[in-house]
């Protein structure tokens, strides 16, 4: 039988822009309890977002995500002494921390700039339909769609 979701405490908002989703990526690109330069290191990609484009950079961080996030992704399904990739939707929760994940990994990848301005050029990229996280997107709904085969191995589960 599958455990109960964990009922997780709210992420309040963050104090220069109260959103939810940057207070979460400023927890992702935290290290070692060092919230004061993950903050720095968001604030500052946010204020370069901000010179490069000339518009509001919560607009574009919102669109990066959305760019980012998957919608459908593969899981090993074992059936009959085989395992299928079986296609699933993904949960909204795990869009955020998937598009999360693969903004500061790309960001990580690149190097001999400072973070704040390599996040803020994935950021940039992503928002555009480009860079290293939305190929990393694009690689897993090509997974899901050669897989689709396999898609009647998923288990439906009524709410």
């Amino acid at each position: 039988m599958r455990r109960p979701v964990k009922k997780r405490p709210p992420v309040g908002g963050d104090y220069v822009y109260h959103s939810e989703k940057v207070e979460k990526l400023i927890n992702y690109i935290m290290e070692r309890g060092k919230k004061n330069a993950a903050r720095k290191i968001v604030y500052g990609a946010f204020d370069l977002i901000k010179e490069k484009t000339k518009t509001e950079p919560l607009e574009v961080f919102e669109t990066a995500i959305q760019n980012v996030a998957p919608n459908m992704e593969i899981r090993s399904r074992r059936v009959g002494g085989a395992n299928y990739q079986v296609p699933h939707e993904v949960r909204p929760e795990r869009k955020l921390s998937l598009a999360f994940r693969w903004l500061i990994e790309a960001a990580k990848s690149k190097k001999g700039k400072p973070m704040a301005e390599k996040l803020s050029e994935e950021i940039l990229a992503a928002k555009n339909n480009e860079g290293d996280a939305v190929r990393k997107r694009e690689n897993v709904h090509k997974m899901a769609e050669a897989n689709r085969a396999f898609a009647h191995f998923a288990i439906r589960r009524s709410k």
